[in-house]
């Protein structure tokens, strides 16, 4: 039983047990290499390695109360996800389509450069590439949009800033974690690109008007205020 398992440690570990279990309940991922912005490498991350080792017994303590605890060493990704379906997060709607968006990035830097677990890229190309596909209302975003999506997305460990200072709204240098693979499969991507190349056509047979085309010719990146409209919500699958 994990209770025996867990009297076993020491004390040192179950304050680690405790601490890394209300940890994966809020973030639901875990990353095993971490950017270290102040020194510019990645090096690897403690959490990782003490979940590790601790992997049996955290698993049958989250078993008993309907949570699954799953770790890939070979993408060094640690996940905690619900079997009821509960918990769930609500991403916006701009968080999820920027979400999507760093998947088709993710999977081509993969491609580009031989499979590697974490792909760099910016905020300016994320957004330029969700213009491209036709995912901003009249070919823009506002700061807010864009501060609000990457700040969940690090939050649940998918992204990170290559900086060490506060997300900025000119933009920041962003690394896409392994932990996307998990919450948007291989299958979800090859949904995806067919959802995006529909939406494309539909949008391509729609009238523009003067004002709209104008509109759609303006940087993607260009931080005006934000809309007043509250974009619909909808529901990530795989976070608690």
């Amino acid at each position: 039983m994990w209770n025996e398992a867990y009297e076993a440690l020491s004390n040192y570990d179950k304050g680690e047990f405790r601490r890394l279990a209300n940890y994966l309940l809020s973030h639901t991922y875990l990353v095993r290499d971490a950017y270290r912005p102040d020194k510019q490498w990645t090096e690897p991350n403690n959490d990782y390695r003490v979940v590790s080792r601790l992997f049996d017994c955290m698993q049958a303590y989250f078993s008993v109360s309907g949570w699954r605890l799953e770790k890939d060493d070979q993408y060094g990704v640690i996940s905690l996800i619900n079997e009821f379906d509960h918990n769930r997060t609500r991403f916006d709607r701009f968080t999820t389509l920027f979400l999507y968006t760093c998947r088709l990035i993710y999977e081509e830097g993969r491609e580009q450069g031989g499979h590697q677990r974490i792909v760099r890229t910016d905020t300016g190309a994320i957004v330029e590439k969700m213009r491209f596909f036709g995912l901003l209302e009249r070919g823009r975003s506002s700061q807010k949009e864009r501060l609000d999506a990457q700040r969940t997305l690090a939050h649940y460990n998918i992204i990170q800033k290559m900086e060490s200072s506060a997300w900025s709204p000119d933009g920041n240098g962003v690394l896409i974690l392994p932990a996307i693979l998990s919450i948007i499969s291989n299958q979800g991507i090859n949904d995806m690109k067919l959802e995006l190349d529909e939406l494309r056509a539909e949008d391509a047979d729609a009238p523009v008007s003067a004002d709209e085309a104008a509109s759609a010719d303006e940087s993607a990146f260009a931080g005006e205020p934000e809309s007043a409209d509250e974009p619909e919500p909808m529901e990530q699958e795989d976070l608690p």
